[in-house]
């Protein structure tokens, strides 16, 4: 008889924010640690089919799997707790894309002529979704998107009700978060939006079985037992979820209030205790490091840390492979645009993200140039890539009007160009270069061996793509005679095109760009060499310059 899979449903009320990804990766994690195979998604409620077309502001960074899909940046959470698992499009999904396919086959005469609706049409895809997400793990952790109350998430509350139903008590498991503020008026931690957010869970037939409860203080044995009484379970399977410095800190932390023992016991898996050795060792780095780093990220959407979530979480990993704090500071590029280069001036290093769109792009250029001409280390990702591209053709091959076709679509010296086979596709979907492609690397130039082989160490890797604009191959030559170094490059299989992957310049402490997206391979026990290779070009450049850190504002930006 085959072995019954399990699910643990994570849920959040009170308010959005509250921090079910990283709680639920967490649990991922200590269950991976005592030798359970898992796997992990995430539900969202809206309509759009996914987040690839939604802006940084409304939804944070756009995560990209191996196989294109582009998903929600809890899947970015998933990723750097759980090693093991391999995410693709189906781990997650949104209301929009069940309601496609359901419609879908509706129109092709799927239902045989029945009437279609939320229950039981769309409440089965759901569940269908979530099986054929679970089917090669022995425990699915799913996390359901949206804030227990909101209308949009009932399809999916009322699946989850369903499967406790229909796959047995022993199988699933509710966890539900919340939040237990302080109020400092009063002088204690007030339960009540708990009792409230449980009883909006238990009017829909869900009864949790453990509560998470966010606090910026340890909740004492009298708060939880209290909490238990009035949310129906017992006070032990009330947990504290404190406020801690690094989210890696929180899979230990809810270790010690013995989350995992529950859970194992709560579902009945045998299970040995896990092995937080090497997690406890990266997090010692993270907490006691030897040196720090500043390093600038140039941007437009330095107002809103979540556009650049994966990115910040890579710099802190190479971080702990430098053991070095990593400071980073987020220099608007409009405010470069506009002349105050000296907001770069007190960083060790600089970066440039991958973006879309105009604005923000000379500023971005100028950036760059300060980079590249005062022996700063620079690492360009994406845009950055192309835009130091950009920056090299005007200033040092004086291709005078160099640009890209992004934003000269009439330009005669695009050094940025769509391919080909790109030109005159009217669905902007259809030229993203999106997921998983190979990168032959380059092993020397110049009988030097180059920063992307000393970096990875071998001449052919695979890294994921979110991107629509090339460098131009008929402007290469031109650039490379003065000196561009084409340090990665992929052959499209289709029609044998060479893409460039990566460039550097020799001669200069540590400049770098990839067209490719390495933040999204980056994991805290494995950081990313390239991220590992630029931090530590940082701290070098960073020896004995005592630097002061820029004035920053309360999101950490930098101002003059």
């Amino acid at each position: 008889m085959a072995k019954q899979r399990k699910f643990i449903f994570v849920t959040g009320g009170v308010l959005s924010s509250i921090g079910k990804g990283i709680s639920a990766a967490s649990i991922g994690m200590l269950m991976e640690a005592r030798g359970i195979k898992v796997t992990m998604m995430k539900m969202d409620p809206y309509l759009n089919v996914d987040p690839g077309t939604m802006s940084p502001f409304q939804h944070g960074e756009v995560f990209v799997l191996d196989d294109g899909a582009e998903t929600d940046l809890d899947l970015g959470h998933y990723s750097r707790f759980v090693q093991s698992a391999h995410f693709t499009r189906k781990n997650s999904f949104t209301t929009g894309r069940i309601y496609d396919a359901v419609i879908r086959r509706e129109r092709a005469g799927g239902y045989l002529g029945k009437t279609v609706q939320v229950i039981p049409h769309i409440t089965d895809e759901i569940k269908r979704h979530i099986n054929e997400a679970a089917a090669d793990a022995d425990l699915a952790i799913v996390e359901v998107g949206g804030t227990v109350g909101d209308i949009e998430s009932l399809p999916f509350l009322e699946a989850i009700r369903q499967m406790k139903v229909e796959l047995g008590q022993e199988n699933v498991l509710f966890v539900h978060l919340t939040l237990v503020p302080y109020i400092a008026a009063a002088g204690e931690l007030k339960t009540k939006p708990t009792q409230h957010s449980v009883k909006e869970l238990r009017e829909i037939g869900i009864q949790p079985d453990m509560l998470l409860c966010r606090s910026d203080r340890k909740l004492d044995k009298d708060t939880k037992d209290k909490i238990g009484l009035f949310c129906n379970l017992s006070g032990s399977h009330v947990f504290s979820v404190i406020d801690v410095s690094s989210i890696y800190e929180v899979p230990l932390y809810l270790h010690e209030e013995g989350l995992d023992e529950k859970i194992v016991e709560k579902l009945g898996i045998w299970t040995s205790s896990p092995d937080l050795s090497r997690w406890k060792e990266m997090v010692k780095h993270i907490r006691e490091p030897q040196g720090e780093v500043s390093i600038g990220i140039v941007g437009k959407h330095t107002d809103w840390r979540d556009s650049y979530k994966s990115l910040s979480e890579a710099l802190v990993h190479g971080g702990v492979a430098n053991d070095v704090r990593v400071n980073v500071v987020y220099i608007d590029a409009e405010d470069v645009e506009k002349g105050q280069i000296d907001l770069l001036k007190s960083v060790d290093a600089i970066l440039v993200p991958g973006g879309f769109g105009e604005r923000g792009v000379e500023g971005k250029i100028k950036a760059i140039e300060y980079a590249r001409t005062e022996g700063v280390p620079y690492f360009g990702i994406c845009l950055g890539m192309q835009l130091a591209v950009i920056e090299f053709a005007r200033n040092v091959a004086k291709i005078k009007n160099a640009s890209s076709a992004e934003f000269q679509p009439n330009g005669t010296e695009n050094v940025i160009d769509l391919m080909e086979s790109q030109k005159g596709v009217k669905d902007m979907g259809g030229t993203m270069r999106l997921g998983a492609y190979t990168c032959n690397i380059l092993s020397k130039s110049g009988g030097k061996p180059t920063r992307a082989f000393m970096a990875y160490g071998k001449e052919v890797i695979s890294e994921r793509h979110r991107h629509r604009f090339e460098v131009a191959n008929a402007f290469r030559e031109r650039l490379e005679a003065k000196g561009l170094i084409v340090s990665g490059k992929h052959r499209n299989a289709e029609d044998g095109t060479e893409l460039v992957e990566m460039v550097e310049l020799p001669n200069h402490p540590w400049f770098l760009g990839c067209q490719f997206h390495p933040e999204f391979l980056s994991r805290p026990l494995a950081p990313h060499p390239l991220f590992a290779a630029f931090v530590k070009a940082a701290k070098v450049a960073g020896r004995g310059a005592q630097r002061a850190l820029p004035n920053l504002n309360e999101k950490g930006k930098a101002v003059l």
